[in-house]
């Protein structure tokens, strides 16, 4: 609990953690800004949509696009910048051995440093969440109902999983590298990569592998869609963005493929808050479980780590 506090403090006082709030308060302004405006020409043209608070998330105007998509983005630039440094630039000013001379256990220092930059990320994702929420209920005058609530609190959830995930693979580069210019280079090279250029790795690899000119039957596309499929969700970017595509969006019912057979004789229709869970149950656990692997990596690397004296 005293490195847990410190690191709060610590979070709460730095020039870095204000720029990077006043970054994502600015996204958050421009996005509802865009929303706002959409359903504002929406409702001119008489255009009538249901789940009109969800759109507060989920619109965009133009060149603006929507906070999730917003968060989506730069959700992994938040968990890099609370985490890349927080090992390697206590070896590099000496302050390490200083702190593991002290009566308090060397796990103690990476579990604190990780809770209070969790602690904060939450924080700030739920407080974003909020003001967005209050400043639509105030243009928009209509309160949301209790399962636009429930979806909203998931979506605010899912992103703190999310952007904890970026802030455990941080760290991880923090306890490998012995420079932080190492480490924060190597994390924004992996967000880098899954969030522009994992999409393109894939479809190349499922052209070589099913080819378009050897796709025949229905059987042998849905076999190249599935393997592209599997292959996007092992980036988190894609994870999470089609895990709170499906929560904010009550239309989606499934998020696999659907030969048209099966679509002969379904009812069109808006799924509960409880079907869109169990649809994104396996994207949770998935983000949980390799969160915790790759903090557990770190753990290790870090309690074997010898630290010496400058």
């Amino acid at each position: 609990m005293a490195i847990y506090r410190k690191e709060m403090a610590d979070h709460i006082h730095s020039r870095r953690f204000l720029i990077v709030l006043c970054l994502i308060l600015i996204t958050s302004f421009a996005s509802i800004y865009g929303s706002v405006s959409t359903l504002i020409e929406d409702s001119v043209s008489g255009v009538q949509a249901d789940y009109l608070f969800l759109q507060l998330f989920t619109l965009s105007s133009g060149s603006i696009p929507s906070f999730m998509s917003f968060i989506a983005l730069l959700g992994p630039f938040v968990g890099i910048t609370m985490g890349f440094d927080a090992i390697n630039s206590e070896m590099t000013e000496g302050t390490m051995n200083h702190l593991v001379s002290q009566p308090v256990y060397r796990d103690s220092v990476i579990n604190g440093k990780f809770l209070a930059a969790a602690t904060m990320i939450f924080l700030m994702v739920f407080s974003m969440g909020l003001l967005i929420g209050a400043v639509g209920l105030l243009v928009i005058g209509i309160p949301p109902s209790p399962e636009e609530v429930g979806r909203i609190f998931f979506f605010l959830f899912f992103t703190g999983v999310y952007i904890c995930f970026w802030l455990a693979l941080s760290i991880l580069f923090s306890v490998l590298c012995r420079h932080t210019a190492t480490s924060a280079m190597l994390s924004i090279a992996c967000w880098i990569f899954f969030a522009l250029f994992m999409s393109m790795v894939v479809s190349v690899l499922v052209s070589v592998i099913s080819p378009a000119e050897e796709i025949f039957t229905w059987g042998q596309l849905l076999d190249a869609y599935n393997l592209e499929l599997g292959l996007n969700r092992l980036s988190p970017y894609y994870l999470y963005s089609e895990a709170v595509s499906t929560i904010m969006s009550p239309t989606v019912r499934t998020t696999n493929a659907i030969l048209p057979q099966q679509l002969s004789g379904a009812i069109t229709g808006y799924l509960s808050l409880g079907q869109s869970l169990l649809l994104v149950w396996p994207h949770l656990v998935a983000l949980l479980a390799v969160t915790a692997a790759i903090f557990a990596i770190s753990y290790i690397v870090f309690m074997r780590r010898e630290i010496r004296s400058r």
